[in-house]
């Protein structure tokens, strides 16, 4: 998967946004102002890291050596680095999946609520 696909299947999600809050490098991706997500575009090759169940982070990086790291300037324990290019692409949906309803799983109830009046 590229960047590109990888941005566009975080934007088509409720409730999110992206913005560059560390440099001109660094695209995150939130969900209602929480971040579930983030690419360094200039990283080569293409990387993106996002939030994990700390058990089901582990098993990833045992299954994916080298390909799903702990997270790059992140906490090690709750996010992962996914080489982006060499992971298939079901398995990166799915992980921005797990990662983003892992963030909406924490938000207040009253956030939740009001995404639930979000257009698809």
């Amino acid at each position: 998967m590229n960047v590109e696909s990888f941005r566009n299947y975080c934007l088509n999600k409720k409730g999110v946004t992206e913005e560059f809050p560390f440099d001109e490098h660094t695209l995150v991706f939130k969900v209602m102002g929480k971040m579930f997500a983030l690419v360094p575009l200039e990283r080569v090759p293409s990387q993106g890291n996002l939030k994990c169940d700390p058990d089901r982070a582990l098993e990833l990086r045992e299954e994916y050596d080298g390909l799903i790291i702990p997270g790059y300037h992140m906490s090690k324990k709750h996010w992962n680095t996914l080489l982006l290019d060499s992971l298939p692409p079901g398995l990166i949906v799915e992980l921005i999946n797990h990662s983003y309803d892992l963030v909406v799983s924490k938000l207040p109830k009253a956030i939740r609520e009001q995404m639930r009046d979000l257009p698809e």
